[in-house]
């Protein structure tokens, strides 16, 4: 039986270090961001390497969900695999695209505070909106799950899981029902070929990362007028799924 797991997420909410840590999994595959494609056509919205993303995936939501619903994709490193890991962004799944075919599904969210999501977003992207950190999205994610399934899904604070990897990800796993391994702790330097093709304009501090970073401290960033309105807007929406985030 293949279990999947759908990690729902904003950008910058260490996503993709949390990637690397099940595909470090001796029974993991993982699949990173693949409505991004689908997003950006349903959008046409301008993203770094756009023509590239547009290029590189289904840009019909139908045929992304038809692909993740179906066979466990086969990975060289990982024959054995039972478990598929998909990555998603809550932004790219517009409401126009459908949600009835995860039926099954094992849910997760992981979260980060707003402010230290925007310090990071424009760093990559100066042009950026509410909608964009996905936090708003997710919230209506998290309901519609939580509804279908009769119970919270899981969420990881991110500065809960940089505080202690081990206790979160031990959390994580027992909380959607599969066995913790150590492996996820370390992972090699470098990119995967598992990684979207926007990696080389989003990933480069994951790429050269071996493990989950050291916290950043308990201050978050200072931010600009503009920035810190957005911050201020997506802040009860954090707190509300910070009330479900998993305890060390």
């Amino acid at each position: 039986m293949t279990i999947r797991i759908a990690m729902w997420s904003g950008p910058r909410n260490l996503s993709t270090a949390m990637m690397r840590a099940f595909e470090n999994r001796a029974d993991c595959v993982v699949s990173d961001e693949p409505f991004y494609a689908a997003y950006l056509a349903a959008t046409g919205l301008d993203h770094p390497m756009r023509d590239e993303v547009l290029r590189s995936q289904p840009t019909a939501w139908q045929d992304v969900a038809t692909s993740l619903a179906g066979p466990l994709p086969q990975a060289t490193d990982a024959a054995d695999a039972t478990v598929w890991y998909q990555k998603h962004m809550t932004h790219h799944m517009l409401p126009a695209f459908g949600l009835d075919w995860m039926g099954g599904f094992r849910h997760a969210f992981l979260i980060r505070a707003p402010s230290r999501v925007l310090n990071s977003y424009v760093a990559k992207r100066e042009e950026v909106t509410l909608s964009d950190i996905g936090l708003v999205r997710q919230v209506e994610l998290f309901d519609r799950f939580a509804n279908d399934t009769g119970a919270a899904p899981p969420v990881v604070d991110s500065d809960d899981l940089l505080a202690d990897p081990e206790a979160i990800l031990r959390s994580l796993c027992a909380a959607l029902s599969i066995p913790f391994d150590p492996a996820m702790l370390h992972w090699p330097r470098g990119r995967r070929a598992s990684d979207g093709v926007w990696a080389p304009a989003w990933y480069g501090t994951v790429e050269q990362s071996t493990g989950f970073a050291a916290p950043a401290g308990s201050a978050l960033p200072a931010l600009p007028d503009p920035l810190q309105r957005i911050a201020d807007a997506a802040q009860p929406y954090y707190e509300r799924l910070s009330a479900y985030r998993l305890s060390v």
